[in-house]
């Protein structure tokens, strides 16, 4: 049974997006909270600061909703790739 690719983006790029905004949220109270985490993705993406207010959350929260549903449907795809070519 193949995997709904668009669906399965979806879902996933929701996920991490909310992930981010929750651990940058977090961090905006709590300094120290997700600092590691949130390190590592301003190494990734490009523009985003951790800790430098609410412009820096919504600039991650969009990179992860992106970063996700892209992530997911490559895997998604490759998935239904692999699973397509295997013998019933």
């Amino acid at each position: 049974m193949p995997l709904n690719i668009k669906a399965m983006a979806m879902a996933f790029g929701i996920l991490w997006a909310a992930g981010i905004l929750f651990v940058a949220t977090a961090n905006l109270v709590w300094p120290d909270y997700g600092l590691a985490f949130l390190q590592l993705c301003g190494s990734i993406y490009p523009g985003y600061r951790p800790g430098s207010g609410l412009g820096s959350v919504v600039t991650g929260t969009i990179y992860g909703l992106v970063d996700g549903a892209v992530g997911a449907a490559v895997l998604a795809w490759l998935y239904n790739q692999f699973a397509a070519r295997q013998p019933q």
